[in-house]
């Protein structure tokens, strides 16, 4: 067996399973989850009709780098999104689809980094264990980038040595940010590359919340429309991960693309041939009507909108927790006499309602575990099963705690 296979941690849920063994939750209540990021929103009925009127394509093979029409709509989803010139991205050369992000975001590690003791592979903490675990399994070191109050959200670059950027092979950056919201800006991305240019190494960037929003009129920056705007044509080192999970609502449909830099777009699709991940040709035409299609992302934004302002007025008398910039996630502190572990299995215990500590999404560093102290709260259910989740966790605050920290 794979001796790195060894290497690999617990997923948070697993982790939050054995924190809540053995509590017995309020009978009184039923139990709403707000701990897993999997979008209860309605799948649009056409992306549906897409997949059965297309079942008859399942008498073929499909090609790994997916149809000419589905490259397509991605780029000009991509040109109409992030203000790209036409032509700057090319359908065949730029593009290639996924089985969801998830697993082309393991795989890529897989793909691009070269194995080796000092080989470091950098990723926001918190992060997505996905990044870990890809770096692991690539032979390479995982280096966590704390993201605090202090830093806005967002790793903090200025931590990192020039010998540690020497060592740096790839680098996931996730924006908006999982479980922060935080989304990255002009300045940041230039830097990066910059970075990247100096120390030879590749960007990778998450943007898979990055059309769940709160201004209609400003839209988080993806690393491709910066390095478009500096004039970075040939989109060097930059590797973009989109999906229709959130966007669309369609997390079943396991659809999603990479783009950027042509030498490795066309790397990644020799490993995929032999990794043998093909799109589904009906999966393939549903992704071509929803990336076509904007009414029911905007009408997705509106119902989150909707869910955040009512939620937030709730908590936000008694919780330290404040809007995010985008993404569906609440990411709250925890009154100064709890944990975020206990506060989780007591909000657990008393409301029936269920969070994620932050201290489960992150790892220890010498400078502490920036995710202890934190629960992260997924907005993903109806809007009235987050207000009554919102209201469960004011009153438990507010019996529970002997004293509120003067902060709230």
């Amino acid at each position: 067996m794979n001796p790195n296979l060894d290497r690999l941690q617990p997923y948070p849920f697993e982790k939050l399973a054995t924190l809540k063994a053995g509590v017995t939750p309020a009978t009184d209540k039923a139990h709403i989850a707000l701990s897993i990021g999997e979008p209860k929103h309605s799948t649009p009925s056409f992306i549906s009709e897409a997949i059965i009127s297309h079942l008859h394509t399942l008498a073929n093979y499909p090609l790994t780098r997916g149809s000419d029409e589905l490259r397509e709509a991605i780029v000009g989803w991509l040109n109409r999104r992030f203000e790209l010139a036409d032509g700057l991205l090319d359908a065949a050369r730029h593009v290639l689809p996924v089985n969801g992000t998830r697993e082309a975001l393991f795989a890529f590690a897989q793909a691009v980094v070269t194995p080796g003791e000092s080989v470091r592979v950098m990723m926001p903490n918190p992060f997505y264990q996905i990044y870990e675990g890809a770096a692991l399994l690539a032979g390479a070191t995982p280096y966590f980038l704390n993201t605090t109050v202090e830093t806005n959200f967002l790793p903090d670059f200025d931590a990192v040595s020039e010998a540690d950027w020497d060592d740096c092979q790839l680098l996931y950056l996730c924006s908006p940010g999982n479980p922060t919201g935080a989304v990255a800006d002009v300045a940041t991305l230039a830097r990066l590359l910059e970075l990247a240019d100096k120390h030879d190494f590749i960007i990778a960037s998450d943007e898979c919340y990055a059309e769940i929003y709160f201004d209609e009129a400003q839209p988080p920056l993806g690393l491709l429309q910066v390095a478009a705007q500096l004039g970075r044509a040939d989109f060097s080192r930059c590797i973009v991960f989109h999906s229709l999970s959130k966007r669309s609502n369609a997390p079943g449909l396991r659809s999603g693309f990479v783009a950027g830099d042509e030498q490795i777009i066309q790397q990644f699709l020799k490993y995929r041939t032999y990794h043998g991940c093909a799109m589904p040709p009906a999966t393939q035409a549903a992704s071509i009507a929803a990336w076509d299609d904007e009414a029911h992302v905007k009408h997705n934004r509106a119902l989150y909108r909707e869910k955040f302002a009512a939620v937030l007025e709730i908590l936000s008398p008694v919780l330290d927790v404040t809007m995010p910039d985008a993404a569906f996630y609440l990411w709250a502190r925890t009154p100064d006499s709890h944990s975020d572990t206990e506060f989780t299995r007591g909000l657990f215990e008393t409301q029936n309602v269920t969070v994620l500590p932050g201290s489960f999404l992150s790892r220890d560093t010498e400078t502490g575990n920036p995710g202890a102290g934190y629960v992260r709260m997924a907005l993903v259910a109806p809007l009235d099963e987050c207000l009554d989740a919102a209201k469960r966790i004011r009153s438990y605050i507010e019996s529970c705690l002997a004293v509120i920290p003067a902060r709230f």
